[in-house]
């Protein structure tokens, strides 16, 4: 696999770091994971620590080199976290269990799977547009999605907040089956977290990126994103992999032709 990693992560305004990041690769597969822990429950930065290092471990164990199934990893491994969680706080006594949202994806035989919880986020964005995107687990995205708000208004929505699923907590959140689709030269698979694209729109992220090395672009838009979200930055965290094709050569392109892009559910 050709491919170049970025990664960057900000306390912003917020007294301590929640955010979790991770990345692993066995030569012929690749995981990459994100988690947001929620400031608004007990040790949130627990909850996003035993999400990521679950999945990591998890990968460890079965990319031997690849994984059997890429989508059925994930639902296992993300189900796995969510009861890791739930075990750690009860070994804590903890009187409220630990909560993060998670968004992680692997990349394999030049495809990419994924799949997330909450309101952590995974674009892919090819030639200059957002190919896919996940679509949040929150109050406000069901706004979106009903056509009540505009895509515009979520960052200063008051319930903005207000997620509808995450990993930790009583109940095990259900999950979606995981999207995938084949990757072409120069696709950018983007990992953040709420910190990081709430403040931007997404024309703002996608001119950033006219014309500049991902790992420039995407250094300056995190500094964009703590600057405009002011004395409200929350953590902001970004994790992105720059494709440049299956092997050393990058021999896969986007060039007229190409096959067009379909997201699908495994």
């Amino acid at each position: 696999m050709n491919y170049e990693l970025f990664q960057a992560s900000r306390i912003g305004a917020r007294r301590e770091q929640q955010d979790r990041l991770g990345h692993w690769s066995s030569g012929e597969a690749l995981l990459l994971a994100l988690a947001d822990g929620m400031g608004g429950h007990v040790r949130g930065e627990l909850a996003a620590t035993v999400a990521v290092e679950t999945l990591g471990a998890a990968f460890r164990a079965e990319a031997r080199p690849r994984l059997a199934d890429p989508a059925a990893f994930l639902a296992r491994a993300v189900a796995r976290a969510h009861a890791a969680i739930a075990q750690r706080g009860r070994e804590l006594g903890l009187g409220d269990s630990p909560r993060t949202t998670l968004v992680a994806c692997v990349v394999q035989e030049g495809r990419a799977w994924w799949t997330h919880v909450g309101d952590s986020r995974l674009y892919l964005i090819r030639d200059g547009r957002v190919a896919a995107r996940t679509r949040d687990h929150s109050v406000v995205q069901r706004l979106v999605d009903a056509g009540r708000i505009r895509e515009e208004a979520v960052a200063a929505h008051p319930d903005r907040h207000k997620l509808l699923a995450c990993l930790g907590g009583p109940v095990a959140p259900r999950l979606e089956p995981p999207a995938s689709a084949a990757l072409v030269a120069g696709d950018l698979v983007l990992l953040c977290s709420d910190g990081f694209w709430a403040p931007l729109s997404e024309r703002q992220l996608l001119t950033a990126l006219i014309g500049r090395r991902a790992q420039e672009a995407l250094a300056a838009l995190v500094r964009l994103a703590e600057v405009r979200a002011g004395r409200d930055a929350d953590n902001l965290s970004v994790l992105a992999l720059d494709w440049r094709g299956p092997d050393g050569s990058g021999a896969t392109t986007a060039a007229a032709g190409a096959e067009p892009l379909e997201a699908t559910r495994e």
